[in-house]
């Protein structure tokens, strides 16, 4: 079983910059596929970003790739999503998630384990 917290979450101005933290409990961490999703009020949780168990692979959404990054450090046991030129529209409660499988999903439906959220708000 995996525990996930994220942290790093907040306000910022429109423009700016945060990064997101995924603080994940026990030994098997390398053995998992990770990925963040994001979900705004009223609307669906979406995926963000996802990276495969060794760090070699990356995937984004598609209207994400050039300003998020995603990587994870085996040391920390962590994975960061690295979010720059933010927009309003980027505010969301951000999750990460983890799954273990022969494919890296880019739907929130696939993913076994999830942390609890952290909020980033985007302002005008």
């Amino acid at each position: 079983q995996v525990q996930l917290v994220e942290s790093g979450g907040g306000l910022v101005q429109a423009g700016g910059s945060l990064r997101l933290s995924c603080a994940a409990s026990g030994r098997t961490f390398s053995s998992y596929d990770m990925g963040w999703f994001r979900q705004a009020p009223g609307k669906e949780r979406e995926f963000v970003a996802a990276i495969t168990r060794s760090g070699g692979g990356t995937y984004y959404a598609h209207d994400l790739k050039g300003r998020f990054t995603i990587s994870r450090d085996f040391a920390k046991n962590t994975v960061y999503l690295q979010m720059n030129s933010l927009k309003p529209e980027d505010t969301a409660v951000y999750y990460c998630a983890a799954v273990r499988t022969y494919y890296v999903p880019s739907t929130s439906s696939e993913y076994t384990y999830w942390g609890q959220g952290t909020q980033v708000t985007v302002s005008s």
